[in-house]
């Protein structure tokens, strides 16, 4: 079964709607992924429209083809999943610093 669409682990589950200032581009989608890649007990979804990806793939989160207005829904299923949800909606939600 390919990652993006394994189920959601047990335990804590936190939902978040983020809707963007900007498009989702490579630097924040890497941002994400990383912060995924910290929190290796936590299953981390991100859907815009019909499409679901794991947020471990930089790749996938950019092949979600979110931009300026698009609603992100974040999930996540595992220890902590409100702090991380938390997390990945700073990062979604965060200025880029070279801009």
């Amino acid at each position: 079964m390919p990652a993006s669409s394994e189920p959601l682990g047990v335990g804590e589950v936190a939902d978040r709607l983020v809707i963007l200032a900007k498009h989702l581009h490579a630097r924040p989608a890497g941002r994400i992924a990383q912060a995924a890649a910290r929190h290796q007990a936590s299953a981390i979804e991100l859907v815009v429209g019909q499409r679901r990806v794991n947020a471990r793939s930089v790749l996938a989160v950019m092949g979600l083809g979110a931009v300026s207005g698009s609603a992100v829904r974040i999930t996540v299923a595992g220890p902590d999943a409100d702090a991380v949800a938390d997390e990945v909606v700073r990062i979604l939600e965060s200025p880029d610093p070279d801009e």
